[in-house]
């Protein structure tokens, strides 16, 4: 099975957030409420700290427009 990169989430303990998971490496979730980002696993040891800085920020700009998209969708549904 070929998995998105990105996928979005609700919760009913949790019924005023949505989260973004991000399904390759580093696996994490942004909550959009809070823009709060949970690690699911561990980076690498061995990464630059600054690349891995500025990979997250590129992986987080994604995350956001894969969002504004999913929603444009929506709306046009």
């Amino acid at each position: 099975m070929e998995l998105p990169k990105f996928v979005l989430a609700d919760n009913t303990d949790f019924p005023d957030d949505i989260f973004i998971i991000h399904l390759d490496y580093p696996r994490f979730i942004i909550n959009l409420k809070d823009d709060e980002v949970e690690f699911l696993e561990e980076p690498e040891e061995d990464i630059d700290e600054n690349e891995f800085s500025a990979e997250m920020e590129s992986l987080i700009n994604q995350a956001n427009a894969f969002y504004d998209r999913e929603m444009e969708r929506y709306e046009q549904e």
